[in-house]
């Protein structure tokens, strides 16, 4: 998760889709008011669905792209591979 709006959207997608965190919440904040603070500069071909104001609430309740479930699901694949590897 290198993008910060590609990280906002599938740490979203986890808590209000499906009710898990793939961050704390307190990470997720500070990740808000990061892309906030330089969402002029940030590129994402997703970043016109996360807005300001999304950010500013700390909140996203739009619609994902079709892209973000199968992310989410690959990025828990991950972690589970590596921590098997421990």
């Amino acid at each position: 998760m290198k993008n910060p709006i590609a990280r906002y959207l599938m740490c979203a997608y986890a808590y209000y889709e499906e009710n898990t965190n793939l961050i704390p919440d307190a990470e997720f904040d500070l990740l808000a008011k990061d892309i906030l603070a330089n969402y002029d500069k940030i590129e994402h071909m997703h970043k016109h669905l996360v807005t300001k104001k999304d950010l500013e609430a700390g909140t996203y309740l739009g619609k994902y792209p079709n892209i973000i479930h199968a992310a989410v699901l690959s990025y828990r694949q991950e972690i589970l591979k590596n921590e098997n590897q421990e």
